[in-house]
C-alpha cells in the first residue's frame, strides 16, 4: 500500500525511547556564559547563584565589553575560550543567539542554555529567529535547551537560573516544567518551604530542541529521581511524550503530572457522530490512564503526592489502618478512603485485644477503622502503633492527629511519630490538623522539625490522595507490565495495514468501506446492492424478511436526514416500493451519478446497540470514541475516548466507563451478552485508527451485539486528502 497511508510511528517499535545525554546541562564541569555581566538581571544573577550555590567547576564569563567579572578573565568569544566546555549559557540579544550557539556547536560544546526571550512567543521576526535556531542546532549537533528559558537546576550539580532564591537541598522529586516561573519561583518556593526538596528542575522554554519528553527520559533513568513531576500546556509530539512517560512508569519511576489546556477536535466539521462524542479534555485524560500518568489538579496537590513517593517505599496493596484523635476526622476519613477505594479491614484479633489493654484509650467495646483514640491517644501513640503496624492486614497507615503542633504535648508527638515512621515495615503517614503557628514566631514547631524526617499533611484530603497515588502507581505499573508497549502495538498495527490502499479526500462507498473493515476482521451485517426494484426485490427475498433499505451514497453520509432508509421491510412488494422511496428521497439531495444504489440488509433487532469509531484530533491525530449506540446516543449522552493505539484491557476499561457493559450484561429482555466480544471489535478499530493514516473518521452507528456477537449494520468511513 502507499507508504502515506500507514503511519510513520514516532520511536522505535518497542517499549524502549531513548535518553538524551543531559549530564553535561545538570552537572557540567565546565561552564561558559554568554552575555555575562553582574548588570544583567538574567545572567548576573545566574552566575550568582551558580557560585553561591556549590558549583566546584570552571567558570568562563563570555562578554567582548568587559575585562574581568567575579574576579575571573572575561573572554571575548567562544572559540578564545582555552577549553570546551561542557555547557554554554546563552544571555545575548535575540539577533546573535544563533550565531552563538553555532559557535559553539562548532566548538564540540554539546549543550547550550538559551536564556534569551524574544522568539516564536513574541513576534514573526522571532519566529524566524527560531527556526534558524532548530536549524544550526541540527547542523552543529548541539543539543539546546530553550530558548526563552529561565533555566535549570540539580541539586547535586549545579543551578543555572536567575530566580532560585535559596540554595537547593538534595530531593527525590525531579519536575519538568514549560513554565519556568511557576518552575523556581512556585514549585520550588513552596515545597522548600514545606522540606520538600527537588533533584532536578528545568524550564523547557519553547522547545526549539529538546522537549519536556526528552527531560522526562533523562530524569526517569537518574538514580536519585523518585518522581517524575511535570506542568505542561502543550506538547508538539504527543506520542513521543506518552511513550517515554510509559517508559517511566513501566520502569518503576511515577509520572505525575499538572496538564492544562485541551485536546482540540479538528476545525474542519467532522461527518460522524463519534467525532461529537468527545469533549475537549477527554483526549488528554484518555492518554494519561492508557501509560499510567498521574493527572494532578493542582500544584499544591503534586507537591503532596510526590513527597509521598519520595519518602515511601511501594505499599503492598490498598489495605489501610487510620487512628484518629477525633472522632469527626476518623468519620471524614472514612468517607475519603471509600471515594479512593481503600480498603479498611476490620481491627479485630490479637491487635484489638492490644489497644483495648492500652488503659489510656478508655474504650469501651471495641474498634471501628478509622480508629477513634481520642486526644488521650496522643499520649501512648507507641503502644498504639506497636499493636496495629504488627498486623499483616495493613498495608499503610494515617496517624491522623487533631491537635496544636506547637506546644509542649506536641513536641512529644512529633518524637513519638518520627519513631514510629522509622520503625514501620510499611508506609506510616501524618495528617496534622491543628494549630501550625507558635505564639514565638522565632521557634521552630515540633510538627515543622517532624516534617524535616517524614511529610506532614495539614489537608485530609491532600493526605489521603498522596497515599492514594503511590497505591495507584503500582497499580499502574503492573497494569503496563502485562501489557504491550505503545511502540509495539502501533508496530502491529502498522503490519496489519498491508496492502490498504483507499481513495483519498471523500466517503467512502458501502462495499469500499466493508473492504476495508474486512481488513481488520471488523464483522458487517451481510449486506446486497441493488440498483434496480427487481434487484431489491429479490435481494429482500433471498436475505429473509424483515429487511433493511437504505441509500448507498458517498455524497449522502447521513441518509436518514433525508428519509433515504426504510426499516422493518416485511415482504416483496413492500421492498419493491421502499427502493423507490428511498431512491426519490434521495434524489432530493443529490445526483443520480451520486448514487451507488440501494443497501438490503437483514433487520437485526435482538440485541444491544453501541456505538464505535475514530474522529480526527488536532493533538493526537485520530480518536476512538465508544458508548451506547442508536438512539442511546443522544438519550445517554455517555461515551469513553481511546487514543490509539491502545490495548485490549485499555479497550475494555473504556467500555466499563461506560453504561455499554451494564446494558450487555443485564438484560431485562434476554440473557446477558458478552462484553468481551464487543471489546475485541473495540480493539480491532483502534488497530485501525493507529494503522491507517488515511482513515480521518470512522462510525460504527450502530453495532448490534447479539448473542452470535457484535454486528456493524451501519459505516460511515471519510478519508483524507
Amino acid at each position: 500500500m502507499p507508504v502515506d497511508d500507514v503511519h510513520d510511528g514516532n520511536g522505535p517499535p518497542d517499549s524502549s525511547q531513548p535518553v538524551p545525554d543531559l549530564d553535561p546541562l545538570f552537572d557540567p564541569k565546565s561552564v561558559a556564559v554568554v552575555g555575562a555581566s553582574p548588570d544583567s538581571f538574567y545572567s548576573g544573577n545566574l552566575v550568582e547563584n551558580l557560585l553561591g550555590y556549590g558549583f566546584d567547576g570552571t567558570l568562563y564569563p563570555v562578554n567582548p565589553g568587559r575585562d574581568e567579572v567575579w574576579d575571573r578573565q572575561c573572554y571575548d568569544d567562544i572559540d578564545d575560550i582555552p577549553e570546551t566546555v561542557d555547557l554554554v549559557v546563552v544571555s545575548v540579544p535575540r539577533e546573535h543567539v544563533v550565531g552563538v550557539v553555532e559557535s559553539a556547536g562548532k566548538r564540540g560544546v554539546p549543550v547550550a542554555l538559551v536564556l534569551t526571550a524574544g522568539f516564536a512567543e513574541a513576534d514573526e521576526k522571532g519566529t524566524t529567529l527560531e527556526a534558524d535556531l532548530g536549524e544550526v542546532a541540527t547542523e552543529a549537533g548541539i543539543r539546546v535547551v530553550g530558548p526563552n528559558c529561565i533555566g535549570v537546576m540539580a541539586s547535586k550539580g549545579a543551578t543555572l537560573t536567575s530566580t532560585c532564591s535559596r540554595e537547593p537541598q538534595p530531593g527525590g522529586i525531579g519536575l519538568v516544567s514549560q513554565s519556568g516561573a511557576l518552575a523556581f519561583t512556585t514549585f520550588f518556593e513552596r515545597a522548600a518551604d514545606s522540606d520538600v526538596h527537588f533533584s532536578h528542575i528545568v524550564s523547557t522554554g519553547n522547545e526549539v530542541d529538546l522537549a519536556a519528553a526528552d527531560y522526562v527520559a533523562y530524569l526517569a533513568a537518574q538514580d536519585d529521581v523518585d518522581v517524575v513531576c511535570t506542568y505542561i500546556e502543550g506538547v508538539d509530539d504527543p506520542e513521543r511524550f506518552l511513550r517515554v512517560a510509559e517508559d517511566a512508569v513501566r520502569n518503576g519511576t511515577p509520572v505525575l503530572t499538572v496538564k492544562i489546556g485541551s485536546s482540540e477536535l479538528a476545525e474542519a466539521a467532522t461527518l460522524s457522530h463519534t467525532g461529537s462524542l468527545t469533549g475537549d479534555d477527554d483526549a488528554w485524560e484518555a492518554a494519561f490512564d492508557q501509560t499510567g500518568v498521574e493527572r494532578v489538579p493542582d500544584i499544591p496537590d503534586l507537591l503532596a503526592r510526590a513527597s509521598a513517593h519520595t519518602a515511601y517505599d511501594d505499599p503492598d496493596g490498598n489495605s489501610v489502618c487510620i487512628a484518629s484523635t477525633s472522632g469527626g476526622l476518623a468519620s471524614l476519613l472514612t468517607d475519603m478512603a471509600a471515594e479512593r477505594e481503600f480498603a479498611l479491614p476490620d481491627i479485630d484479633g490479637e491487635t484489638e485485644r492490644e489497644l483495648l489493654d492500652i488503659d489510656e484509650l478508655l474504650t469501651y467495646g471495641g474498634f471501628n477503622n478509622p480508629a477513634d483514640i481520642r486526644g488521650y491517644g496522643a499520649y501512648v501513640l507507641p503502644e498504639i502503633a506497636d499493636a496495629v503496624t504488627d498486623d499483616d492486614a495493613f498495608d499503610a497507615y494515617v496517624f491522623a492527629i487533631g491537635l496544636p503542633g506547637v506546644d509542649e504535648r506536641a513536641e512529644t508527638i512529633a518524637e513519638d511519630l518520627e519513631t514510629i515512621a522509622a520503625e514501620a515495615d510499611d508506609p506510616v503517614y501524618v495528617l496534622w490538623t491543628g494549630r501550625k503557628e507558635p505564639d514565638d514566631p522565632t521557634e521552630t514547631p515540633p510538627y515543622v522539625r517532624l516534617r524535616e524526617s517524614v511529610p506532614v499533611y495539614e489537608d485530609p484530603s491532600r493526605c489521603l490522595d498522596a497515599l492514594a497515588s503511590t497505591i495507584d502507581s503500582v497499580t499502574a505499573r503492573d497494569h503496563l507490565t502485562d501489557q504491550p508497549s505503545r511502540g509495539d502495538l502501533a508496530a502491529d498495527a502498522r503490519r496489519a495495514a498491508t496492502n490498504i490502499d483507499l481513495p483519498r479526500g471523500r466517503v467512502l462507498t458501502w462495499n469500499e468501506s466493508e473492504d476495508l473493515l474486512d481488513a481488520y476482521d471488523i464483522p458487517v451485517v451481510e449486506s446486497r446492492l441493488a440498483t434496480d426494484v427487481d434487484e431489491a426485490a429479490a435481494a429482500a427475498d433471498d436475505l429473509g424478511f424483515p429487511v433493511v433499505l437504505k441509500i448507498d451514497s458517498p455524497a449522502l453520509p447521513h441518509r436518514t436526514d433525508v428519509g433515504a432508509v426504510r426499516l422493518g421491510v416485511d415482504s416483496v412488494e413492500a421492498a419493491r416500493d421502499a427502493y423507490e422511496e428511498v431512491m426519490t428521497a434521495a434524489r432530493t439531495a443529490v445526483d443520480d451519478d451520486d448514487i451507488e444504489g440501494v443497501l438490503v440488509q437483514p433487520m437485526l433487532d435482538d440485541g444491544v446497540e453501541a456505538i464505535t469509531g475514530i474522529a480526527p484530533d488536532e493533538v493526537f491525530g485520530s480518536l476512538v470514541s465508544v458508548g451506547p449506540g442508536g438512539v442511546l446516543v443522544e438519550a445517554l449522552n455517555e461515551s469513553a475516548t481511546l487514543v490509539p493505539p491502545f490495548s485490549r484491557a485499555d479497550a475494555r476499561a473504556a467500555v466499563e466507563k461506560t453504561a455499554l457493559a451494564s446494558l450487555l450484561r443485564d438484560r431485562r429482555d434476554g440473557t446477558a451478552l458478552s462484553v468481551d466480544a464487543f471489546v475485541d471489535v473495540l480493539t480491532r478499530v483502534g488497530d485501525l485508527a493507529a494503522g491507517v493514516d488515511a482513515v480521518a473518521e470512522l462510525d460504527l452507528n450502530p453495532v448490534v451485539v447479539t448473542e452470535d456477537g457484535p454486528i456493524a449494520v451501519d459505516a460511515l468511513v471519510r478519508t483524507r486528502e
